[in-house]
């Protein structure tokens, strides 16, 4: 790998360093620096204990005995200089001229200033690093020890080598623990001046000039991609200049204060978090809330860590707390202690309100595209990365029908292209596109119906079917009449379309909500109330925002059947469980009119349904019980054309007083007894099956009807 020219500098300035530290050593260790007297030999030293530091070596900080020999003064005889000493103020001018000549400081000088580090700390930290960069330095640790069995760096060893020792240097509050620097091991009663001190081995990679993201942060976090920030709209980029200047104005404090992204867009406000990031030339990483750790101390370990890579590298993060209110109360601890320790430049994503901090934070409001810009941007990529295609109408249903950001459309476009040409035109495929892309997260709140109806197989009185025509053609241009039109401009909510159709089971009601989705080429989900009511509080409001949201976005239409157990009326309030009941009501009151797509719900209890509901319907079509003619035609589109038959008297069939649903029910089961017999359906198996079906319902009939 091949080195910058300030790596070069910094590996000059570090070998210098360690030339110095090592020739400090040496003059520390008795051997090389006691001069012996001529007049009387010297006396034995006492023994030492295995673990002991020798009487008065390490002491000079606290007054007492007199210190050892520094570069500057040495005990020797007027006029006489000890040896080394020349080496070792060439060692210590090398050592500063090599950081002089740098434009740049050299890593250890750098991590000093920026930390707050005293003289004594930096070279504290280089006697701690030392035997990283260099193994020799385990027997000069030794030495100066008086030990050589204990050959590893201590407080002790800075505190007599090293100039202007101060006690305060290893406290909780100076750098070199504060931010996790260095690791004192100290088992049992071990002094912490005799305890063995490593280098976190982050710090030991900087110093030789590798400055990476800290590996134990590397786990957690997730980069966000370069390319986010081009995925904003116009009305976005208002979004990052408030930020910026928010920032601006906040500058003089000393704790950068918690941006909030407010709204249901996860994608558009890690957009607009990187925009600003990159705009204040700074690397976004993201978490969610919930990889938190709960414990109490791996938290604060964790934003130590954090804490520090603000300081080492240009980093921002984004931390996804959307669903923090309903994560445990450990995790949502976990989440404020961190929040609390000022980690430097954060973008919190809430959903709907502003979490409540401890410290300072601004708020801001973070929306999709609008409908306008999102058909701006269908245009320009279908024309850069297919220019033979036309622009085609379907670009305004897109806009319409479709929530999404600028992200999800460029990928959706990207996905579309790739597709084959078999499967549609460019618009189409990417019409399938979208609508598919939604599946996986609303698969687990209701169930997906695979539509086949059309318009010719609905029968409905010509009323009905008008209104039938119109909620599609509602759908349809509502890119024309909201966003050309300038009706937005004039509404600020009731942009969806919600319909009930009312009428007694088997008069059509599922079918034509299928012939709507068909027709519209859009997904179909007929909601599970098992999967989405739960008796745990707040869990069902939570589980239809997801539903609702999931809709918005792939444009699926929602259909509620049997909706008077979801939208009955609200009852007086007697106990919790009444108010709780309510509370669900009024939510689907307020998410009904702020829901942007296609609800259908049908009931065959009109009247249960809560009235405030009724008044938020934009259509109400009532499925009668079908007459003669209608009952004639259903019977001809019964039963398929393919199906062998003989002699089937339709008009003698429409007679029989049953339901659309009945009448499909009754084909088939002729159609069961005819393949049972090898037969083609005749009248006789046609009119066993209605006897049977009739029975099942206990309806009254005449014998001589089925004659």
């Amino acid at each position: 790998m091949s080195t910058t020219p300030w790596q070069e500098q910094n590996n000059r300035y570090l070998a210098a360093s360690l030339q110095w530290l090592r020739l400090r050593l040496q003059q520390l260790a008795p051997e090389e620096h006691v001069v012996s007297a001529p007049s009387a030999p010297a006396p034995s030293p006492p023994p030492v204990e295995p673990n002991a530091t020798p009487p008065g070596r390490f002491s000079r900080w606290l007054g007492g005995n007199p210190p050892p020999p520094t570069r500057d003064t040495l005990p020797l005889p007027d006029g006489e200089r000890a040896p080394g000493d020349d080496r070792l103020k060439a060692a210590a001018a090398e050592r500063e001229a090599s950081a002089a000549g740098m434009d740049q400081p050299p890593a250890l000088v750098l991590l000093a200033q920026r930390l707050g580090m005293s003289t004594f700390e930096r070279d504290t930290l280089l006697l701690c690093a030392a035997v990283e960069f260099d193994p020799a330095f385990a027997a000069a640790y030794a030495r100066g020890h008086g030990n050589m069995a204990r050959s590893h760096p201590t407080f002790g060893l800075a505190l007599a080598a090293l100039d202007d020792p101060a006690w305060d240097a290893l406290s909780a509050h100076r750098p070199l623990r504060r931010s996790r620097l260095i690791e004192v091991s100290q088992p049992g009663a071990t002094p912490l001046t005799s305890s063995p001190v490593r280098v976190d081995e982050r710090i030991v990679n900087l110093l030789k000039g590798l400055n990476v993201l800290d590996d134990r942060l590397a786990t957690l976090l997730t980069p966000v991609g370069d390319g986010q920030g081009d995925a904003l709209s116009g009305s976005q980029h208002t979004v990052v200049d408030t930020i910026l200047r928010q920032l601006r104005d906040a500058a003089a404090e000393s704790v950068l204060p918690v941006v909030q992204l407010i709204g249901a867009d996860a994608g558009g406000k890690i957009a607009v978090a990187h925009a600003t990031s990159v705009t204040l030339n700074r690397r976004l990483y993201r978490v969610g809330a919930e990889a938190l750790p709960p414990q109490v101390a791996e938290i604060e370990t964790l934003a130590r860590l954090w804490q520090r890579e603000t300081v080492l590298l240009p980093v921002a993060l984004y931390l996804n707390a959307e669903n923090v209110e309903g994560m445990s109360a450990d995790i949502q601890a976990a989440f404020h202690r961190f929040l609390s320790r000022g980690v430097g430049l954060v973008f919190v994503g809430v959903r709907e309100v502003p979490v409540r901090f401890n410290g300072p934070s601004v708020s801001v409001d973070v929306k999709k595209p609008t409908a306008a810009e999102q058909y701006d941007a269908w245009i320009a990529l279908v024309r850069e990365r297919a220019p033979d295609e036309a622009p085609a109408p379907m670009a305004e249903r897109l806009a319409g029908q479709f929530d999404l950001n600028l992200g999800d459309i460029r990928e959706a476009t990207t996905a579309a292209l790739k597709l084959p040409a078999t499967q549609g035109a460019v618009w189409e495929r990417i019409w399938d596109t979208c609508r598919d892309r939604t599946r996986p997260r609303l698969d687990s709140l209701a169930q997906r119906l695979d539509v086949k109806a059309t318009w010719d197989d609905l029968v409905l009185p010509d009323e009905q079917m008008t209104l039938m025509r119109q909620i599609a053609g509602q759908v349809r241009g509502r890119h024309t009449v909201y966003g050309e039109w300038g009706f937005s401009l004039k509404m600020n909510r009731g942009f969806g379309i919600t319909a009930l159709f009312a009428g007694e089971s088997g008069t059509g009601k599922t079918m034509a909500a299928e012939v709507i989705a068909n027709d519209l080429r859009l997904n179909l989900y007929r909601i599970d109330l098992s999967a989405v009511v739960s008796k745990y509080i707040g869990e069902t409001e939570k589980n239809l925002r997801k539903l609702f949201d999931a809709a918005e976005e792939g444009g699926a239409i929602l259909f509620f059947d049997e909706a008077d157990a979801l939208f009955g009326k609200r009852s007086e309030v007697k106990d919790s469980h009444d108010r709780y009941a309510n509370i669900e009501i009024n939510y689907l009151l307020q998410r009904m009119e702020s829901f942007s797509g296609l609800a259908i719900l049908a009931t065959n209890m009109k009247m249960a349904l809560d009235p405030a509901f009724m008044r938020r319907l934009r259509f109400i079509v009532n499925f009668q019980f079908p007459g003669l003619k209608e009952r004639k035609l259903i019977w001809k589109k019964a039963i398929p054309e393919q199906t062998p038959k003989e002699a089937v008297d339709y008009d003698r069939l429409a007679r029989l007083n049953v339901t659309g649903g009945n009448i499909h029910s009754i084909a088939v089961n002729a159609a069961f007894l005819a393949a049972a017999n090898d037969t083609p359906v005749t009248m006789p198996l046609l009119l066993s099956a209605a006897r049977t079906e009739l029975r099942k319902l206990e309806k009254p009939f005449s014998e001589a009807e089925f004659r």
